[in-house]
């Protein structure tokens, strides 16, 4: 049976509001906003999934992005964001003029016939392409490819994993936020899977990135930074081998103790902890997982707090990495009695309904005309085509050269 709400939404546009984004867009907006205003980024698409060809829906996608361009902050949104105490009034004002230019978007094909998606301009005036993109690809591929899905099947595995939830022993000590807007099957899925959780576990939902949501059902908006921020201190910063402990200090300054957790896996863990020292570790409320195993990565965080004198229990650790249900439990009854958890599930809440979700993201390559890199835990999410900057980021960085990346 055809999905009802794709049948009545397929003449309107996917995005019909610029705050259907992560806040943590916005929140690392305005630190451009205040320091690097001039940047300028190139930002490249990527889909994972080597059985699928997006070029079919090329034209779809682009008309689509043409449409988000046509998009402005309307003035009950900038109020909405205005109320958010972090958010300052000259970056809320500067939010009501903004506008996304489609000229800085290129769609092509790339070398191996598949899509290629790359956004080229100033960071101020691109940073908000990255989320709205990548969920158009997704509801545009789940469109042509899925469209006998009822969402029955997905409302079936949703209520699964709350009673799940309900019946854990552990559930008093569950903290979630939902985090999928990037990659969530449709639109009204996610609001679907929001509604969902807020009533059947409205004590452990904390929150969810997604701006837009957060308004409309009264949650809170949840976000810091991303990879592209200290990605960006790779080029932006005095020297490469401070890049981190330059972009934790800005974001200190701009937001002088709020939206406190740090991401931890741009150039690895090992070497965030050598960059993370006392003042740092003391300074922010804690730290975000996105890579590699997090049973090691908790142990490794929390043993680094001891080191340096500080109690575990006054820390709170974020994991955002393919999380599910089970995992977040198993981190709970692992680490809940050492230190505070909260669990960013994305993909596995907003795009669990009986068929594949594509794997897609769309990372920062270069900034200021120099090559800038996430180099992953996990192998096979490092994305940068400069083997030279690689090796060079490996060694300055003391990293192991043997580990394996994609370019």
């Amino acid at each position: 049976m055809k999905n009802k709400n794709e049948a009545a939404d397929k003449n309107k546009p996917i995005i019909r509001s610029l705050l259907d984004t992560d806040l943590y867009k916005l929140t690392m907006m305005q630190a451009v906003l205040h320091h690097y205003p001039a940047a300028e980024v190139e930002y490249v698409f990527k889909c994972r999934n080597d059985d699928v060809n997006l070029m079919p829906y090329a034209a779809e996608i682009r008309d689509e992005i043409n449409a988000l361009c046509q998009l402005k902050f309307t003035q009950n949104e900038t109020y909405y964001l205005s109320q958010i105490y972090y958010l300052k009034p000259d970056f809320v004002q500067f939010l009501s003029l903004f506008k996304l230019n489609e000229e800085y978007v290129h769609i092509g094909k790339d070398s191996d016939g598949q899509l290629a998606i790359k956004v080229i301009g100033p960071w101020l005036h691109t940073i908000l392409f990255e989320v709205p993109i990548l969920a158009i690809v997704e509801e545009v591929y789940a469109r042509h490819q899925h469209v006998d899905v009822d969402l029955q099947e997905g409302k079936k595995r949703l209520k699964a994993k709350t009673n799940l939830i309900n019946e854990h022993p552990l559930k008093d000590k569950l903290e979630i936020m939902e985090f999928g807007t990037r990659r969530r099957f449709n639109r009204e899925w996610q609001k679907e899977v929001l509604l969902h959780l807020n009533r059947a576990i409205d004590k452990n939902l904390v929150g969810t990135s997604n701006v837009f949501y957060a308004r409309e059902l009264g949650l809170k908006p949840l976000g810091t930074m991303a990879h592209e921020y200290l990605q960006a201190f790779q080029a932006l910063g005095p020297r490469l081998v401070d890049s981190q402990k330059t972009a934790l200090d800005f974001w200190a300054k701009e937001y002088r103790g709020d939206l406190g957790i740090a991401l931890t896996d741009v150039v690895g863990v090992d070497a965030f902890i050598r960059d993370f020292d006392r003042y740092f570790a003391k300074l922010f409320d804690g730290v975000r997982h996105d890579s590699g195993c997090p049973f090691e990565w908790a142990k490794k965080m929390i043993a680094h707090y001891q080191k340096l004198g500080i109690d575990p229990k006054t820390k709170t650790l974020v994991f955002s990495d393919g999380l599910d249900i089970p995992l977040a439990f198993e981190l709970l009854e692992a680490f809940h009695e050492k230190t505070n958890l909260v669990f960013g599930i994305g993909t596995n809440l907003t795009n669990d309904v009986g068929v594949k979700p594509l794997s897609i993201v769309m990372k920062m390559i270069l900034c200021n005309g120099q090559p800038v890199a996430k180099i992953s835990d996990s192998p096979g999410k490092t994305m940068c085509k400069d083997k030279e900057y690689l090796a060079y980021l490996r060694k300055v960085f003391d990293l192991n050269m043997t580990q394996k990346f994609n370019v």
